[in-house]
């Protein structure tokens, strides 16, 4: 079997982040018929970007689908925090989608689950035989790095990343990625509104991992823990493992892409064509 490098593409960090870096001076851009497309424009510039810089063979986009997940059944506050989304990013939603289906790309995405879910059991699914890079801008899919699936987070400016391997990852993060989602159980994720044990930040979760290696290490040896830490970790013992529960990084969802389906093969064209309906430019984006 020939081997693939395959890009992840998490859709959603992508889209956001192209329509807030084009969007805050109050700037959309919008075609004649009044569509907003800055988000679409920003999206493509990072989407094709990406593609320059790791040359896939193979490319899967995956988004959310809604703001109900199993995530917001367990814990009802769940990205609470988060407002709607602006109404002018509200129509490029569907349409960022039929630009990726121009470019021969697949759309993965299933109800009920969040886009790091379906990035999460792709890669476990291709990483076995083949070499899988994410693209994203979200730190909690750090958790899916292991031999073969490498992670690229987004940093500021075009073109930037910080990529995060299984050798060099501790040396990075101080942590294993496995004790990633331990790490968000202790401090919790006000981004993503779960609160983690309260009193308990970055550099003390960090500290308790190192030495005792786990959530369930540290719990086993909760008698050694000064007065303070104990107390707090005790009076919040609930909320440590539903914030672990959120944390973690679903990697069995039903949904499968077949890799020929995903071939990295552009019909300029098709693409231009799109693009046209949009009143763009393809060497715009590019």
């Amino acid at each position: 079997m020939n081997r693939s490098n395959i890009l992840l593409v998490d859709g959603m960090a992508l889209l956001f982040r192209g329509f807030y870096a084009t969007s805050y001076s109050g700037n959309y851009m919008v075609t004649s018929k009044g569509v907003p497309t800055n988000g679409i424009f920003g999206f493509l510039k990072y989407f094709l970007n990406a593609i320059e810089t790791f040359q896939p063979s193979h490319v899967i986009c995956c988004w959310d689908m809604g703001s109900k997940t199993f995530r917001t059944e367990l814990y009802n506050a769940y990205k609470a925090n988060r407002g709607e989304p602006p109404v002018e990013l509200i129509p490029q939603f569907d349409l960022v989608k039929e630009v990726v289906e121009a470019f021969d790309v697949p759309n993965v995405g299933v109800e009920g689950y969040e886009a790091d879910d379906c990035i999460g059991t792709l890669a476990k699914q291709f990483g076995q035989d083949h070499d899988v890079l994410i693209v994203t801008g979200d730190q909690d899919i750090l958790q899916l790095v292991d031999t073969n699936i490498s992670v690229a987070i987004m940093r500021k400016g075009q073109g930037n990343y910080e990529v995060f391997e299984k050798d060099s990852f501790t040396e990075q993060k101080e942590l294993t990625p496995a004790q990633i989602v331990d790490l968000k159980g202790l401090m919790g994720d006000s981004s993503d509104n779960y609160p983690g044990v309260k009193g308990i930040g970055e550099k003390t979760a960090i500290k308790l991992l190192k030495q005792y290696d786990s959530v369930d290490g540290i719990l086993l040896h909760l008698d050694e823990l000064s007065k303070g830490i104990k107390s707090k970790i005790a009076s919040d013992l609930d909320m440590l493992h539903l914030s672990r529960k959120l944390a973690e990084i679903h990697c069995e969802v039903p949904v499968t892409c077949s890799l020929d389906a995903a071939i990295w093969k552009t019909d300029s064209e098709l693409v231009e064509a799109k693009l046209l309906e949009l009143e763009m430019k393809y060497d715009a984006v590019r």
